[in-house]
């Protein structure tokens, strides 16, 4: 018997045809998407820290007596430390964010101020508040002269210049001493 092997012609299979058309996102759903596993995200995160809030409260209420008021110094100690330096550091800060902003803090302001109120619930600097504190205070004007080098700060101002035909007129050890003096600015600078 012989056994009939199917030609390449015979065994032609249709490709199944893919139509491909363009996809349209949804905007309105993805974001009404991300928005629904964002709260699902903080209901679970609030669920999370309650949960662990408990179960530290759990576990400090079944320490024996000894542990538990070591626990207690620590965690008096941390505070204390907290407090102290979290007041120093909002001290810091609010120079700082002073400086930045342009404004001075008056002496009569800075000497009774609490900055108990500068710092947050983990004992850092809240920067809201130090924030909102400084825009409140008035800026003050720059405490150094304006017109140091940084070029001419209009007419008159400054040393006298020398021309092209003074120097025509000068040693050179004239020239030096001059240059010395910056009243050659204007001509090595590229002035008129």
């Amino acid at each position: 018997m012989s056994e009939q092997i199917p030609t390449p012609e015979a065994a032609t299979v249709e490709e199944p045809k893919i139509e491909t058309q363009p996809e349209t996102v949804d905007v309105e759903k993805l974001i009404a998407d991300r928005d629904k596993w964002k709260s699902f995200a903080r209901k679970h995160e609030d669920a999370w820290k309650t949960s662990t809030q408990e179960l530290d409260a759990l576990r400090k209420a079944n320490l024996p007596d000894a542990e538990r008021a070591i626990a207690e110094a620590k965690e008096k100690a941390r505070s204390e430390t907290l407090a102290e330096i979290g007041s120093r550091l909002a001290t810091a800060e609010l120079r700082a964010a002073a400086a930045w902003a342009g404004v001075e803090i008056p002496e009569t302001v800075s000497q009774y101020l609490d900055a108990s109120r500068f710092i947050g619930e983990n004992g850092d600097p809240d920067a809201q508040a130090i924030s909102a504190f400084v825009a409140s205070l008035q800026p003050t004007g720059p405490k150094f002269p304006q017109n140091v080098g940084i070029g001419p700060q209009g007419s008159g101002a400054g040393i006298s210049q020398l021309t092209r035909e003074d120097l025509a007129r000068m040693t050179p050890d004239q020239i030096n001493a001059a240059r010395e003096d910056g009243r050659l600015n204007s001509l090595l600078y590229g002035e008129p």
